[in-house]
């Protein structure tokens, strides 16, 4: 089980947001609780290493169409 490295108080501002102090991580995952609590988690968003192989190579290979000019039309938005 994890100790307790830090415990403080924190209020609720106007916009329903509370302050971290020295979070660690960008990102948290929240889990609200029926009885109040209110769990974080930290979360990265894309973990490092997570594209397949083969996305990869689909990203290569039209990065290098793109630098040949085998390009589709540009999209009128």
């Amino acid at each position: 089980m994890a100790t307790i490295a830090l415990m403080y108080d924190a209020k609720v501002d106007s916009k329903k947001r509370i302050t971290l102090r020295g979070a660690k991580y960008d990102y948290y995952s929240v889990q609200e609780l029926d009885d109040g609590r209110v769990i974080l988690s930290p979360r990265v968003l894309v973990p490092p290493f997570e594209i397949s192989e083969n996305t990869l190579e689909t990203i290569d290979r039209s990065a290098d169409n793109l630098k040949k000019g085998i390009a589709s039309e540009p999209i009128k938005l």
